[in-house]
């Protein structure tokens, strides 16, 4: 296989309305089957990923937290790949009203309209964080870190490297890790700005679009896009 791995984000791509459709996951198995390896890769904490698809373990490797987090699903380890939340930077933005607040290993989340309350708290506080946009919400973690580094890790643990991988995400935060792979892919429902710098963009939406991109790997071997 010219790519033995597929990188997929979860929510928007993989997911629609929070749920992976059983014909989506039949795909992601029938590419299992064939010799592929998944990753997942998302914003998500590990835990409600875990509760909410149930068919997590058909993913070699989870990212959570927007490439904070590796997950080995077979065996249930998590691994923390930067620094933890600092506590003071949490209580500083609820004393500001940020809220929802929503509180990770690593990460810090919220809505884009903090934006510069968030941005505010970080300069006055003098930490070294980084804030990512997402379709609305509004991600901190430390500087450096993103869904590109959290594949990396996830890829060489399988041995493999990202140009091995094709990735295929939605929106904005997903830039990052289809932009290090060998082939960058981006759904029917994708941000314009996404699809404009994919090699390919699926004509259905969602996981449907992932089963298409998965038939084209497995049947093909992905000869109709041009990777870069």
């Amino acid at each position: 296989m010219r790519f033995p791995a597929l990188a997929c984000d979860y929510d928007g791509t993989l997911a629609a309305d929070g749920r992976v459709g059983r014909v989506t996951l039949a795909a992601l198995r029938r590419l299992k089957e064939s010799g592929g390896r998944l990753v997942l890769v998302t914003g998500r904490q590990v835990g409600d990923l875990l509760t909410a698809f149930p068919g997590a373990a058909t993913f070699d490797r989870i990212v959570g937290e927007n490439g904070a987090i590796l997950c080995r699903p077979a065996t249930g380890r998590v691994a923390l790949l930067t620094a933890a939340v600092n506590p003071a930077f949490v209580a500083a933005l609820a004393a500001r009203g940020v809220e929802p607040l929503s509180v990770g290993r690593a990460v810090v989340a919220t809505l884009e309209v903090h934006h510069d309350v968030v941005l505010a708290t970080i300069h006055d506080l003098g930490l070294d964080l980084a804030v990512t946009l997402n379709r609305g919400a509004l991600m901190v973690l430390p500087s450096g870190i993103d869904k590109a580094t959290g594949l990396r890790a996830a890829l060489g643990e399988l041995g493999l490297r990202p140009r091995d991988a094709v990735a295929i995400g939605d929106g904005e935060n997903d830039q990052s890790f289809l932009e290090c792979c060998g082939c960058a892919a981006a759904v029917g429902n994708a941000l314009p700005a996404l699809k404009a710098r994919a090699d390919y963009v699926t004509r259905a939406a969602d996981g449907a679009g992932v089963a298409e991109l998965v038939a084209l790997l497995v049947d093909e071997d992905l000869a109709t896009a041009c990777p870069r």
